[in-house]
């Protein structure tokens, strides 16, 4: 019988064996391929108390919402991280220097293999989904179970298909695609989401990398494109391997429902105040309304290319008064190269201010947290009341591209305005 994208991974790493049912409503007991604790897992889960962890081999630590440590309370969860890693041999301990935000880390490093299933406490994890993956976050005591005994059981849910065709315009990220999507069909409690159709393919992994991230935010219990060309190259470069091979979605699979996207009608999007479900609108709807913070940067626009963008916006430009810029860099090897190829120094000389790689002003945290009746814009994965500081602060999500061209004007702008003009 014909299978979505998830049911043939839960399938295949079914613990009955491959020949095991995934029929939507099915249980699947699992076999976990990779579990990835993060920092903060320290601060109440009861890792302490574990005496064997299943295999060693199969367990990631990264080092990533608050690094280096903004407090002695962080800075002790940071010490018991690194003696559970020392204690039961885990080999793969991204601490401060190699550390950056757990999802990018899995991404560059390429841990995240197509077909396999992957376990994470943090709400995000479902971006790996964007190399064929099945992974979602999980509760903490789950995860310490999957530690434990190397298992998991997900509920198969029914999935909604998005066709896409066309091919994105030049200022047009992955972040402006699912501001469309989420603001156009809502939420996808109860569901996978997987994405498919000739415009795939003209989507980089940076993309589907952002797509898949922000899953979390319409409720998707996963979000997954397929292993394709454009897939198995990027990781043959950064972590090549025999376990490569194409995986996509059966022809005449059933789905929930199939929606079709023309990527080369998607605009620059913003979503406003509180929320991204049926509250995205394009930028230049709400053209002129004041910035005092801009940010770029978290686990879905913090990459390589997200910075390459908003250096090439803010080249030869100042952050206009008034506005503070804060660019956060995914992880330490995104620091790195955007140092090496100049993009740190052009955002530098905007007046921005490039932070030390972490999850920081996203959740809000340290580094770039907002005050009450302050507007911030910003290209990370949330904007709930209260997510970045203070709830009586208005917090609009965009792309990296609109969020470099807002800081420059200092009021929400499309960024077409700035760069086809000039």
């Amino acid at each position: 019988m014909p299978e979505t994208l998830i049911q043939k991974i839960l399938r295949a790493r079914s613990a009955d064996g491959p020949a095991a049912s995934a029929g939507v409503g099915d249980i699947a007991i699992c076999a976990v391929d990779l579990t990835v604790l993060i920092d903060l897992q320290f601060r109440h889960d009861r890792l302490d108390d574990v005496i064997a962890v299943h295999d060693p081999d199969t367990i990631v630590i990264v080092m990533d919402h608050a690094v280096p440590a903004p407090s002695v309370n962080d800075a002790e969860y940071a010490k018991m991280a690194r003696a559970f890693a020392a204690e039961h041999r885990i080999t793969r301990f991204y601490d401060v220097g190699r550390h950056g935000i757990v999802h990018q880390v899995v991404a560059e490093r390429g841990l995240a293999r197509p077909g396999t299933v992957l376990a994470c406490t943090d709400s995000h994890t479902c971006a790996a989904g964007a190399f064929a993956v099945a992974a979602r976050g999980l509760g903490p005591a789950e995860v310490l179970q999957i530690v434990c005994t190397g298992q998991t059981w997900h509920l198969v849910p029914p999935t909604i298909r998005y066709e896409l065709r066309g091919s994105r315009h030049e200022w047009v990220n992955g972040k402006d695609v699912f501001l469309h999507i989420a603001g156009e069909y809502g939420d996808a409690t109860g569901h996978a989401v997987e994405f498919g159709g000739p415009g795939v393919a003209s989507l980089p992994m940076a993309d589907r990398r952002t797509i898949a991230t922000q899953g979390a935010e319409i409720a998707a219990d996963f979000t997954l494109f397929p292993a394709d060309d454009v897939c198995l190259d990027y990781l043959a470069e950064v972590a090549p391997g025999d376990d490569l091979a194409e995986l996509d979605a059966d022809p005449g699979a059933s789905y929930a429902d199939v929606r079709a996207v023309d990527l080369s009608e998607i605009g620059p999007m913003v979503a406003r105040p509180d929320g991204v479900i049926g509250n995205a609108a394009p930028a230049g709807d709400l053209a002129g309304t004041r910035v005092d913070q801009a940010f770029i940067g978290s686990c879905a626009n913090g990459q390589l290319t997200d910075l390459e963008t908003a250096a090439r916006i803010l080249r030869g430009k100042q952050v206009a008064p008034g506005t503070r810029l804060i660019v956060t860099p995914a992880s330490q090897q995104v620091y790195l190269r955007a140092s090496r190829l100049g993009y740190l120094a052009d955002l530098a000389e905007a007046g921005a201010v490039v932070t030390n790689p972490t999850c920081g002003a996203c959740f809000g945290y340290h580094m770039g947290v907002v005050a009450a009746g302050e507007n911030c814009i910003t290209a990370s994965t949330r904007n709930f009341k209260g997510r970045m500081g203070s709830p009586e602060a208005s917090v609009f999500m965009a792309s990296p591209a609109t969020v470099a061209a807002s800081a420059v004007r200092g009021t929400i702008t499309d960024v077409r305005e700035i760069m086809e003009a000039s």
